[in-house]
């Protein structure tokens, strides 16, 4: 698993796009596994701090339950849709997936400004993150996976 500095290392083109836009957008869609192994989606918000990506919760969101039980887990960035008819002018959305690490150490939670000691924080550890947009005729999805790199796919 990459920190979100190691994924900027390995892929700052990609990495300063996804930054952009998860900077630009405050809401973004947390996708977790339920005790029962289906999917469960929740709103959050990120944050970037000491080259690590980072999210957390309130006491008791069943999101953190969830992501205690099975760290696994993706984040959905949406942006605007184009205005007029062009698609191209699209900003594109990203695509991320890995790990969440709770992070319970008190001075750390504090750092952050928690509301509470029972709140929730976790560090983003990555695996894969995709950009997908619009060029002209063609989907281009732009994807860095770990041990893997970079990879551009394009679609009519």
């Amino acid at each position: 698993m990459a920190s979100w500095q190691e994924f900027e290392r390995q892929a700052a083109e990609l990495a300063g796009v996804a930054r952009r836009l998860m900077e630009a957008y405050r809401h973004k869609v947390l996708a977790t596994l339920r005790k029962d192994g289906s999917p469960r989606v929740s709103g959050i918000e990120t944050s970037f701090r000491d080259g690590e990506l980072w999210t957390g919760s309130m006491p008791g969101a069943v999101k953190a339950s969830d992501l205690r039980r099975d760290p696994r887990m993706a984040i959905h960035v949406t942006s605007t849709a184009p205005e007029g008819d062009d698609p191209s002018s699209w900003e594109g959305d990203v695509k991320l997936a890995g790990r969440a690490v709770e992070i319970t150490d008190r001075e750390v939670l504090a750092s952050f400004g928690l509301p509470s000691e029972e709140s929730h924080l976790f560090r983003i550890e990555l695996t894969e993150v995709v950009r997908t947009r619009v060029e002209g005729d063609e989907i281009v999805m732009d994807s860095w996976r770990e041990g893997v790199g970079l990879r551009q796919i394009r679609r009519k």
